[in-house]
């Protein structure tokens, strides 16, 4: 893939499903500024079209999706906290947008879906698997933490299940996703594009004010809209942790292949 190919692939056909794939294989598809920005502003041009009936989430290559490019979080957290910020208010808003779409949404997964990936499937209303998907939600082990999509996370799977799975960043298959809740059904590799097309076919026999109108009304009256004043606390503490020693050790740790300093040491 050539880099200046754009890093989110956008088309519609002529029944009106949107395909977004996200496209950095070269890096399993890793979200940088660039995916963020026109993950963002797909989202909100496609859920204000008239002429699109659903929304398809799915990567190119061998991975959905492998949660933050951390050498672009090293360059990032480098900056102003200014700059900071505005970069955890675009990825806040991008899940957001994705969240409180009105138009039907389905993600296919397959491969790695860390992080950030995971609050993508949970932003989203039906979410097929692939038997090879496995799934972390990884930014602890970074000394980072994932406060924009904790909301998501906890409406798809539960607050008691974030407790665990946030904070341990314990990776797990398909399988134990489909348990938890984050995704519906799981189904062999070759048969994702299939299996997808199904669920697509059946949404589209529905009547898209009726299925707007369904969403709006679970958001009320469950509590699932994340209002701007929530958001903006949710982007600062995620840029302010992004800005600590302990998370320039994590990345650092990373990059050299090691664990991190606070991993207790062994006295052998």
């Amino acid at each position: 893939m050539s880099e200046q190919e754009p890093s989110v692939l956008a088309t519609v056909d002529q029944r009106g499903v949107a395909t977004v794939t996200l496209n950095r294989p070269h890096v399993n598809n890793a979200y940088n500024g660039d995916m963020v920005k026109m993950l963002l502003e797909g989202a909100r041009a496609l859920s204000r079209d008239d002429s699109v009936r659903v929304i398809v989430i799915k990567g190119n290559g061998k991975h959905f999706q492998a949660g933050a490019d951390l050498a672009w979080l090293e360059a990032v957290r480098n900056g102003t906290p200014e700059e900071n910020l505005a970069v955890s208010q675009q990825t806040t808003d991008a899940v957001r947008e994705l969240d409180a779409c009105m138009k039907p949404t389905v993600a296919l997964v397959h491969g790695a879906c860390f992080g950030g990936g995971t609050g993508i499937l949970a932003a989203c209303d039906v979410v097929v698997a692939a038997k090879n998907s496995i799934f972390s939600i990884a930014e602890v082990r970074w000394g980072l933490h994932a406060g924009p999509i904790i909301p998501q996370l906890a409406a798809a799977i539960g607050p008691r299940q974030v407790r665990r799975y946030a904070i341990t960043a314990e990776r797990f298959d398909a399988q134990k996703a489909e348990q938890l809740g984050l995704v519906h059904c799981v189904c062999d590799v070759e048969d994702l594009e299939k299996t997808g097309a199904e669920i697509i076919d059946s949404i589209l026999m529905n009547g898209p004010s009726g299925m707007a109108e369904t969403k709006r009304i679970l958001f009320e009256t469950s509590g699932l809209y994340i209002d701007d004043d929530l958001a903006l606390k949710l982007a600062d503490s995620h840029s302010r942790q992004r800005q600590t020693d302990e998370a320039s050790e994590g990345l650092r740790s990373f990059h050299e292949k090691r664990k991190a300093s606070w991993y207790p040491q062994s006295e052998n």
